[in-house]
């Protein structure tokens, strides 16, 4: 623990030494680029930061801080160090974020590792007392497959927040009080394409398989619904053709044979009028 400071009030000699502290700032930053004095802070006992205004473009609000000090008894004041350190109206760089806090779901691509915490909240320690062989088969086949729904044979298996969350997440994105699914004519649990799942989460979700339907491949709950239900609509049979209507009240008759003394039934070279 660093020595508490006697007195708040700035060391005369150290204060006055505003050349020095300048001189040694324009050292660092070069002629001109360093502007006028905006005065003094405590550090400790005859010690002393003098600030001054950054005139470099890019450090706008910056300042450079010069800090000095004596030994005790001493008349000679030195340069300790020479920093440029940002203002009060300083544009800064946001905040460190570890890497586990910044990512978003999504970022996973292809070949990317995600490592998961020991302590994750969303797994807890699963039984491993199990067969391996019987482990390995897939669910719903061979005798691991109660071992399998039991989280047998796995190291960590979801945790009861890890069930909520992923719930919680299942629920705001295919859920009953989306907009699909306030305005489907029935629920995805009446509807034919709905893969039941097993486990405690089966209670409420399911898969939804119609390759027609906006949630396609993703867990939906049970009260969600959408338009391409199996029982929405029926198609009607299409009716049989009907026989052709003839209309006979709009009949034109037309002469098919010539009467006689007409043209049509004058022979060729033959003038009516004449013998």
């Amino acid at each position: 623990m660093s020595a508490p400071i006697r007195s708040r009030t700035p060391d005369r000699l150290c204060a006055e030494a505003v050349d020095l502290a300048l001189a040694a700032a324009e050292d660092v930053a070069g002629p001109g680029r360093v502007g006028g004095h905006l005065g003094v802070q405590v550090e400790g006992d005859r010690v002393v930061t003098h600030f001054f205004a950054c005139r470099e473009d890019a450090y706008q609000g910056w300042r450079w801080a010069v800090t000095v000090a004596r030994a005790p008894r001493a008349k000679l004041v030195t340069v300790d160090e020479t920093v440029l350190v940002p203002g009060p109206d300083s544009l800064l760089a946001p905040s460190w974020v570890p890497w586990e806090d910044r990512l978003r779901p999504g970022d996973l691509g292809v070949g990317d590792l995600l490592p998961t915490k020991e302590d994750d909240e969303r797994l807890e320690p699963g039984y491993t007392d199990v067969d391996p062989e019987d482990a390995e088969e897939p669910v719903g086949f061979g005798p691991g497959a109660v071992a399998q729904q039991l989280g047998l044979g796995r190291p960590r298996v979801l945790s009861p927040l890890g069930l909520d969350l992923a719930a919680d997440r299942w629920e705001e994105h295919f859920g009953v009080r989306t907009a699909m699914a306030q305005a489907a004519p029935a629920h995805c649990v009446s509807c034919g394409f709905l893969v039941k799942i097993g486990g405690p989460l089966g209670q409420a979700f399911g898969v939804c398989a119609n390759e027609y339907a906006p949630a396609d491949g993703h867990m939906v709950s049970l009260g969600f619904g959408c338009g391409g239900h199996s029982e929405a609509a029926v198609m009607p049979a299409v009716p049989p053709m009907s026989a052709p209507v003839v209309d006979d009240y709009e009949i034109e008759p037309v002469r098919v044979h010539p009467e006689a003394g007409s043209v049509d039934d004058a022979e060729p070279g033959e003038e009516l009028g004449h013998s």
